[in-house]
């Protein structure tokens, strides 16, 4: 007969043994945020949402509304936002509120956008980023959430020096620990780009150093337009590539916003594009995710001459419900 005490002691030892190997990758204790809401957040606030409401005679208008503003979709947050934890802390709430899980993008790393300069800016140090992201994190607190990790922050590497990688790299290693200790409700995403920046391989490294082991996934696709077939076959490959050299492999969720018609080679503004999947769990993927807001501009180029990056362009924005 087995001893009791002894059978005791060995799911004890057993479950040490997990919550060991959780802390080390830094997932002790997250819960699965998709399980504690009914579906996902529709951003009242959201940029198409304002230009609905600010335009109810224009013949774009119910178009926009159903087949965008309706559709979750993630709040960028930046040093456009104010006092960060207040930002985070209200758009969490109204989403809790609603017992919906909200999807939130941070955009402040120093020197954002560096290869391609559309959306530069970010915080003005590094230790100005970590109170940011510090700040975030505790805005969101225990109520579940998504978020998106510093789109393009790791495929902008080719464009940096190996000191400003490495400040990142500490800079994203450090905003991981954040949400773990204070948003424990929360998965983090680390943007891993797009098929068509660097290779699996050379990501799955970035990845790496970047703190990858200790957040949910990765992200792709963001503000890209690439089929979600592609970004799979590219995910998949990210994942190899880190199980070969590291030992492990990451859930990873793609942006489909704009991707129902693909990529024609060009990333800012392209005219021909098209809405793709709204967001939904599985598909591929964790989950597939409306990341970029469709319509939002992608900078002064291509169908958005004589914008700026984020400005909402409603022309823009039905012509990706058609297609054209």
């Amino acid at each position: 007969m087995r001893h009791p005490r002894r059978g005791l002691s060995l799911l004890l030892a057993t479950a040490l043994t997990a919550l060991l190997s959780a802390v080390h990758s830094g997932t002790a204790f997250a819960a699965d945020p998709t399980t504690m809401t009914s579906g996902f957040y529709v951003d009242p606030n959201s940029t198409p949402q304002q230009w609905v409401n600010a335009n109810p005679n224009d013949g774009r208008t119910a178009a926009i509304r159903s087949s965008i503003a309706a559709v979750p979709m993630a709040r960028w947050f930046g040093n456009w936002s104010g006092t960060i934890g207040t930002a985070t802390g209200a758009f969490v709430g109204a989403a809790a509120a609603a017992h919906k899980l909200p999807i939130l993008v941070a955009y402040n790393i120093p020197n954002r956008d560096i290869c391609a300069g559309q959306s530069g800016g970010g915080a003005g140090s590094d230790a100005a980023y970590n109170t940011w992201i510090a700040a975030f994190a505790s805005g969101i607190g225990t109520r579940p959430a998504v978020v998106v990790l510093e789109p393009d922050s790791l495929g902008d590497e080719s464009c940096m020096t190996s000191a400003q990688i490495s400040e990142r790299n500490g800079l994203l290693s450090n905003a991981i620990a954040q949400f773990n200790a204070k948003a424990p409700n929360t998965w983090v995403y680390l943007d891993a780009g797009n098929p068509g920046w660097l290779s699996a391989s050379t990501m799955a490294q970035h990845l790496a150093a970047a703190g990858v082991s200790g957040a949910h996934g990765f992200s792709l696709n963001v503000s890209n337009f690439y089929t979600t077939a592609q970004n799979t076959a590219y995910g998949d490959a990210v994942n190899a590539a880190l199980k070969s050299s590291y030992g492990y492999t990451k859930p990873y969720v793609v942006d489909t916003s704009r991707n129902g018609n693909g990529s024609d080679g060009n990333w800012c503004n392209p005219s021909g594009r098209r809405i793709g999947t709204p967001t939904q769990l599985g598909g591929g993927a964790e989950m597939l995710l409306w990341i970029k807001t469709p319509g939002e501009s992608d900078g002064n180029c291509g169908t958005g001459t004589g914008s700026t990056a984020g400005q909402f362009l409603p022309d823009v924005a039905y012509k990706l419900i058609y297609g054209y």
